[in-house]
């Protein structure tokens, strides 16, 4: 399958306003709102393409910022408690939609209102997290994208590590449990496949980046350390911190997206979140139109892409085995 590449989203936000459309507000009619709550801080490199994905999908299906939609952006930097005061700005605007982005800000926005359409994207297992009450039939005011449904992925992680980094016999699984309790759920599978591979897992519970550096200081202490690091809101907001302590550490580890190789990562396996941000548009424009969320069914991914970055395994004195090279989807050299 072709690959979506980051510049098929860069573009200039007020682009839009040039393309037909079909939805419009009324003299005098207020436009319609959407919140959204973001994980990345609102400079981050992948929230401009982000917002661009969603903005533009929206101009397509007729829905224009500053003529009949407003869109409110605010960032909750993967922690829980600014996911709070996010939410408790942004429900007195009166949006008619909620975009969530990551399970913080979806179990916020429930907590917060039933009345208010959720839309969501970048969460995993949103059934085991009780956000809906299944795929095909959400119920209650909740639906969207998710980025992870098979647990089996946690094997999947540390199988493609353990390829570019054979002479890993350590793995720290790290996850924070404020932002991503369900990460516990990809353990069982990598535990079974360290097994296979005669490497010792640990599960690592961190909640700031000082936790982090404790266990990757850990696991320098010898060449074998390496890192999983599975979809966490809070790593999505600290990538940069994550990825510069990986790289001082000499630690070899993998990422659930592909902007943590971007950003100088060495490999991801996952689903490329500025598509969800597209689909999400097509969800949003049909809840404005009368949808309700409990009749739009959740929708899984369907692809899965393999990125490697070929510098930093030659930082690292890896060599990726070309197999592995004629898989990904991207090697960034």
């Amino acid at each position: 399958m072709p690959h979506v590449k980051r510049r098929d989203f860069i573009a200039l936000l007020g682009g839009a306003v040039a393309l037909p459309f079909t939805a419009s507000a009324q003299a005098g009619e207020r436009p319609h709102r959407i919140g959204a709550l973001m994980p990345e801080p609102e400079n981050d490199s992948e929230s401009p393409m982000w917002v661009s994905a969603f903005e533009q999908s929206l101009a397509k299906l007729g829905w224009l910022v500053g003529r009949n939609i407003q869109i409110d952006y605010h960032w909750y930097l993967g922690e829980v408690a600014l996911a709070r005061a996010a939410i408790a700005q942004l429900l007195p605007q009166a949006p008619d939609v909620i975009l969530a982005v990551g399970s913080p800000a979806v179990m916020v926005a429930q907590q917060a209102t039933r009345a208010i359409p959720v839309v969501f994207v970048g969460v995993s297992e949103p059934i085991a997290q009780g956000f809906v009450a299944s795929l095909a039939h959400p119920g209650r005011n909740t639906s969207g994208f998710t980025n992870f449904l098979e647990w089996s992925l946690g094997a999947k992680w540390l199988e493609l590590l353990k390829e570019i980094a054979p002479h890993v016999t350590r793995i720290a699984f790290v996850f924070n449990p404020d932002t991503a309790l369900y990460a516990t759920s990809f353990f069982p599978a990598a535990e079974a496949a360290a097994s296979k591979y005669a490497v010792e897992l640990t599960e690592s519970r961190v909640h700031h980046i000082a936790d982090v550096e404790a266990v990757t200081t850990m696991l320098a202490q010898d060449r074998g350390g390496g890192l999983i690091v599975p979809p966490d809101p809070f790593f999505m907001a600290k990538r940069k911190s994550i990825v510069e302590l990986a790289a001082q550490y000499r630690l070899p580890a993998i990422y659930p997206f592909q902007f943590f190789p971007t950003g100088g990562g060495l490999v991801s396996y996952g689903v490329d979140i500025a598509v969800q941000f597209q689909q999400a548009a097509g969800y949003v424009d049909r809840i404005l139109r009368g949808a309700e969320p409990a009749s739009l069914p959740v929708q899984q991914p369907t692809k899965f892409e393999l990125v490697i970055n070929l510098n930093t395994a030659k930082a690292l004195d890896l060599t990726v085995p070309p197999t592995l090279l004629a898989l990904a989807d991207r090697v960034i050299e």
